[in-house]
């Protein structure tokens, strides 16, 4: 067996009490056991980058195991925390065999910070003689909450774990290594105020082709991110990429430069051809989905990736989204060449203010319309993403985007809940003026923690949903133009995400009835009408937007 023995664990994305009990805004899963919140499960690149890295330079085995894919081929669950599961699984006859030497826990997001701890201790206890170490976000940007609460991490990676992972491997006296690397942070560095510095590949071609071998990647086609797009095509044959690195907007709300930096790293275009090349072959890909941060960065580059792709028969998606003011004729053109159907628009505010001053965003909405309206003429489904409830916006800024967003043609809207990124500007706005009145910790785009003198976590909820359910379904854009097929598609989703929505019943009846379709027309009503009757939420939203139920 080989002495370097790797083991990444990608822990649940989202806490346990959240996962046990879905909110009301929530997709959830079903199994035997009942209903919990949905997870979305993607491939893991960055421990399949730092896989293929370390394997390049040194003599390492590696495993992986995502419990995200170990959850959702669960039939029932009845663990009584993650921990319990944590255990049970890595105590297993596989992992006790293995013994790994190294074991790297991948947290990207706060939502996964607890099951982190969690697993610090599950793994300290089975494989006390590992090297432990955790990376991602988090650990960059929260080393010093983490190693207060937790003894079980020996060090932890400060921004991307490539160069950190393999100098450790092939350090002689590893205890020296960590205390002088800049990018490996100790519980002693931590503690003594040291600032961190990125060890960054610089030229990503020398990252080879990510290491899927370590996954299946059948498992990955359960419930990835592409099917919480209801107008992208879900069902095809996809593999995720990063072709670069970094980003050089300053938006208030983001923290993904504290892990990849400001400037911008890019993989080759003859390399991207090759990792295309290796997808339709291996894994019969159809789809490509970008994970980078600012795709758009580089011109020129765009439209030769795209030249790749019509060459080679892929289409793509950006669920990540793309600079819209980059987003030209020419450029919407291009990307529906490739087969692209629905593209995803960070739009973030409806309020010229918020975008200028509070989110340093490089936008204004004339941009805005304009990108929609060629999209509407180019065939191109968009769907919008918009964050309200920044330190420093008011109740006036968020009336004034409600009433903007009212006139703009998007196909769908998700309107989140700005959420303080730990790392984010945002984030430190809101711990100096003592903003933040929730867990921050396990907080998502989804629930209100943040307080201002403008408004409370409270108003903010419901000021949210009520713009999702006025701007997606009362004034839905696609009922208002005609195109009633295109609408029912998102009502349809709606309710397959959430089986009690009386909204999106009422109006994919109204869209049944123009459609001539009275039968389900008559059914879909006699739903909506059963619903409201039992439940008094519902009955408030028709109340408050007028609907006829």
């Amino acid at each position: 067996m080989n002495d370097t023995r790797i083991l990444f664990i990608v822990p649940p994305y989202v806490g346990y009490d959240s996962f046990m009990k879905p909110a009301f805004n929530d997709g959830v899963m079903k199994k035997k056991s009942g209903e919990y919140r949905n997870i979305v499960s993607d491939i893991p690149i960055g421990p399949l980058s730092l896989s293929a890295y370390v394997k390049k330079y040194a003599d390492v085995e590696v495993r992986l195991i995502d419990f995200n894919v170990v959850i959702h081929k669960l039939e029932f669950f009845g663990y009584k925390s993650f921990s319990e599961m944590f255990n049970e699984i890595l105590s297993g006859k596989e992992f006790v065999d293995y013994d790994p030497s190294i074991i790297c826990v991948s947290t990207l997001f706060t939502p996964a910070y607890r099951n982190m701890i969690d697993l610090g201790r599950v793994i300290r206890n089975l494989f006390p003689s590992a090297f432990i170490t955790a990376g991602g976000g988090v650990p960059t940007n929260m080393h010093r909450h983490i190693f207060a609460e937790s003894d079980c991490f020996d060090a932890l990676c400060y921004g991307e774990g490539e160069k950190p992972l393999l100098g450790y491997i092939q350090a002689s006296d590893k205890r020296g290594f960590l205390e002088a690397h800049p990018a490996w942070i100790t519980k002693e560095k931590s503690a003594s105020m040291q600032l961190f510095q990125f060890d960054f590949v610089e030229n990503l071609d020398d990252i080879p082709f990510l290491d899927y071998g370590i996954i299946s990647i059948q498992d990955y086609r359960i419930n990835s991110i592409l099917s919480t797009y209801p107008f992208a095509k879900g069902k095809t044959h996809s593999m995720p990429i990063m072709a670069s690195r970094g980003c050089t907007h300053h938006c208030c709300f983001c923290s993904s430069h504290t892990v990849h930096g400001r400037k911008m790293r890019y993989h080759s275009v003859s390399r991207v051809r090759e990792d295309f090349e290796r997808f339709k072959e291996q894994y019969e890909t159809e789809t490509i989905v970008f994970f980078d941060d600012h795709f758009m960065a580089d011109r020129r580059r765009f439209f030769e990736l795209i030249d790749v792709m019509n060459g080679l028969g892929l289409t793509a998606f950006f669920p990540s989204s793309l600079a819209l003011y980059a987003l030209d004729r020419k450029a919407l053109a291009a990307l529906k060449s490739v087969g692209l159907n629905q593209i995803v628009l960070s739009i973030e505010s409806g309020s010229d203010r918020v975008l200028k001053e509070v989110m340093h965003k490089p936008l204004n909405l004339s941009i805005v319309n304009r990108v929609i309206t060629d999209c509407r003429e180019l065939g191109l489904d968009t769907d919008a993403n918009i964050l309200i409830g920044l330190p420093g916006e008011t109740k006036r800024d968020i009336e004034d985007a409600r009433a903007f967003l009212k006139t703009v043609n998007a196909t769908w809207f998700r309107i989140n809940i700005a959420t303080p990124l730990v790392g984010s500007e945002m984030f430190a706005t809101c711990v100096e003026n003592d903003y933040l009145k929730g867990n921050y910790i396990d907080c998502d785009y989804k629930r209100a923690i943040v307080g201002t003198p403008e408004f409370t976590p409270e108003w903010l909820q419901e000021k949210v949903y009520a713009m999702n359910l006025e701007l997606n379904f009362v004034c839905n854009s696609d009922v208002r133009l005609g195109n009633y097929a295109k609408a029912l598609q998102g009502f349809e989703n709606a309710i397959r995400v959430k089986r009690d929505h009386a909204l999106a019943y009422y109006y994919a009846a109204v869209c049944y009835e123009k459609l001539c379709e009275a039968d389900k027309a008559d059914e879909y009503l006699a739903t909506a009408r059963a619903i409201v009757a039992r439940d008094e939420f519902w009955r408030h939203y028709a109340d408050t937007f007028n609907v006829p139920i």
